[in-house]
């Protein structure tokens, strides 16, 4: 395959045997490393993904000066732009479709902050870089990706996030910088779990006059137990007192679709679901809102509380199931 022609065409080009460069058997010591990572599935399987520092550094290969501790490396993509992880947690850099994922050229970098000629060669993606005169060749910048955490209510009513986002750039020689850039980010109203969210031009910058990549949120939900979704609908626990579980009757309900007057059927159980349709997450064909009851017991304060749940306890006797 491509790997193995690059390796046999590098080796015959660097081996100490043969060739008259005075770095042969360093150029030949890192042909062999970068193919015996590439041979090996799990391993290449790590640096595809774009695994942490501890994991390139397993390989040997040196990570951008100041980058220690980052979560994740910047890598060219086959169209040969950035892809980078934002910090906290932000999820994961682009990788290539074409499997040369997180190992293109920005894990192995020179003091001066220059690309290795060795990846640039052994991809055949030196020419892509650079054009006449060592001047970087215009290139869209790739796309980025990261993850969101939204809450339910706020994807109910859509909110903004302040984005911190790490960039590597190139300037007129070719150098890598890193950068944090900020952004605001509008969420719309009815965004669902997974949902991917497309911002044009707010990606990974270009390269030369290159435009610059899209940025592409994919949102999670944070969960708790008030509310969760299923797809469009939305799953909403709310209070009742036992006498209205049991007695049934209207009882007014607080919900993200605002204030509902609904109607409880007598000898309601806990976790039983009144549907309000329509009322889930906005869309052209919102999905439902449903209710979760959950009984609650007041405790009795008062002499009146405490003979009304004697009272009670004398009418219903002591359950045997």
């Amino acid at each position: 395959d491509d790997i193995k022609k690059a390796y046999r065409r590098l080796a015959r080009k660097y081996h100490p045997d043969v060739s008259k460069e005075p770095d042969a058997a360093e150029r030949m010591s890192e042909i062999n490393e970068a193919n015996t990572v590439l041979s090996d599935p799990e391993r290449r399987a790590a640096y595809d993904q774009l695994g942490d520092a501890s994991q390139f550094q397993q390989g040997g290969f040196r990570p951008p000066p100041g980058w220690q501790g980052a979560r994740a490396y910047g890598n060219f993509d086959d169209a040969g732009g950035f892809g980078q992880a934002g910090p906290h947690g932000f999820g994961h850099s682009a990788g290539s479709s074409q499997g040369f994922g997180g190992f293109g050229g920005g894990e192995h970098f020179n003091d001066s902050g220059d690309y290795s000629g060795f990846f640039e060669e052994l991809f055949g993606r030196g020419q892509a870089f650079r054009q006449g005169g060592g001047q970087p060749r215009d290139m869209r910048g790739s796309d980025q990706h990261a993850t969101i955490e939204l809450t339910v209510p706020e994807s109910y009513s859509g909110t903004t996030r302040m984005l911190a986002l790490r960039t590597v750039e190139l300037d007129d020689q070719g150098h890598a910088h890193e950068r944090v850039r900020e952004l605001e980010v509008n969420i719309p109203k009815g965004v669902r779990e997974g949902q991917m969210i497309r911002l044009a031009g707010k990606g990974q910058p270009g390269i030369g006059k290159g435009a610059p990549g899209d940025l592409l949120l994919q949102v999670r939900f944070v969960h708790d137990s008030h509310w969760h979704t299923e797809g469009k609908d939305v799953y909403q626990q709310v209070y009742v007192t036992p006498w209205q579980a049991a007695l049934g009757g209207p009882v007014e309900f607080q919900t993200l679709a605002g204030t509902f007057e609904i109607n409880v059927p007598a000898g309601s159980q806990p976790d039983r679901k009144l549907r309000i349709r329509g009322k889930g997450l906005p869309a052209k064909e919102p999905g439902d809102l449903y209710l979760v009851l959950d009984i609650q017991v007041p405790v009795p304060d008062t002499d009146a509380q405490r003979d009304a749940y004697a009272a009670l306890a004398k009418a219903f006797g002591n359950p045997t199931t």
